[in-house]
């Protein structure tokens, strides 16, 4: 029997499964209003998705409302069109770097996703995305802290950071607790990225403190799946991409450096359960504590796994990257202690990274062209 799956049908059982991890939280957003911050991007896409199926499935409740903002840097994507018109859905155009518009007024609940979060694009734009880290930021506490001195106080804030916040972790660090100040360069390529989600994380801790606001934050550990542009230039997307072309997976390195991986649905239960009953002021890993493999482990699985839903032909390519700051600053290892989610919300998750991979394989199959650009 084939694998293979559709990519509706992969989403759908994702979202069911979204839901019923969260059976015992989601009417927390009965009849509220939400504001998510860069929702057109990766994260933003199982975020709005999972929303809007807590309202399909709300018995004889209220129903969510839920503000979409973003300023649509790479375009509208198709599946945010397709929400054109869906109930409970309002999409803004704006770019977090300016003050929130007049039209997004009183919220219960902020999630702010949005930033440039893929290497190769970070890099060709890191004023940007500091700006977007800290000044988009800066941008959401104030208000937040506006609509307190108005009376209208907000119940949760999740702003999410990195698990580039730690740079490369000494091995007696790895697994990387939350506790770990980190080993990150200030100068080097990727310092505009992990540099402003640890100075975003500080304003997190700060506001949180001195203002008594209810702010929480996510430090995401390889996220993959569907919804993640095969163009984003991440690893499993480079790889996919390479499949559906019927050449080689080439990989730029030894493919030594090693990682955990965590399916999309693991990571959006985990960060419900930070925005809804994390600590103020305090960070968790999301992610996926093991197997740790290797980049050339994952691109063996990949080519495996497309063998037998594609019947795939190609290898395994080892080239040298001609970006001299391609693996500059780049971990060797990333693997998190996810033991404060585990104890603290009841993080539990399930998904294996090879039937994440065949998931994330058999959406890219449906979704090759609308994820382009």
């Amino acid at each position: 029997m084939s694998l293979l799956k559709s990519g509706d049908q992969i989403v759908a059982e994702d979202l069911e499964y979204i839901r019923n991890s969260l059976a015992d939280l989601t009417d927390t957003f009965s009849g509220k209003r939400i504001l998510l911050v860069g929702g057109a991007g990766f994260l933003g896409y199982y975020l709005t998705l999972s929303l809007l199926s807590f309202n399909d499935a709300y018995k004889n409740k209220e129903p969510l409302e839920l503000i979409l903002t973003d300023n649509f840097s790479r375009g509208v994507p198709e599946w945010l069109t397709k929400l054109e018109g869906r109930p409970g859905l309002t999409v803004i155009e704006h770019d977090i770097r300016n003050p929130l518009p007049k039209e997004v007024s009183a919220v219960d609940y902020i999630i702010h996703a949005a930033t440039i979060a893929s290497p190769v694009y970070y890099r060709k734009h890191p004023i940007e995305t500091m700006d977007a880290n800290v000044n988009g930021l800066r941008n959401i506490l104030d208000f937040c802290l506006a609509l307190k001195t108005e009376g209208n106080p907000v119940s949760g804030v999740l702003f999410f950071s990195t698990s580039e916040i730690y740079g490369d972790p000494l091995p007696e660090y790895i697994p990387t607790p939350e506790t770990y100040p980190g080993r990150v360069s200030c100068t080097g390529p990727r310092a505009c990225y992990d540099e402003s989600k640890r100075y975003g994380e500080t304003l997190c801790v700060n506001f949180a403190r001195q203002h008594d606001l209810p702010i929480r934050i996510a430090r995401p550990f390889n996220n993959y799946g569907p919804g993640l542009k095969i163009t984003d230039k991440r690893v499993l997307p480079d790889f996919a991409r390479d499949v559906f072309a019927g050449s080689d997976i080439v990989m730029l390195s030894d493919g030594s450096p090693s990682r955990t991986f965590c399916y999309i649905s693991d990571a959006i239960i985990g960060y419900f359960k930070i925005l809804l009953k994390g600590r103020n002021g305090e960070a968790y890993n999301i992610g996926m504590s093991s197997p740790e493999i290797t980049i050339l482990q994952l691109a063996e699985k990949v080519v495996e796994a497309s063998q037998s839903l594609f019947g795939y032909q190609g290898k395994i390519v080892l080239k040298k990257s001609d970006d001299k700051d391609y693996l500059v600053d780049n971990p060797n290892r990333r693997c998190p202690d996810i033991s404060k989610a585990q104890s603290e919300l009841d993080y539990d998750p399930r998904v294996s990274v090879d039937e994440g991979i065949i998931r994330a394989l058999s959406w890219y199959h449906d979704n090759r062209e609308a994820q382009e650009g």
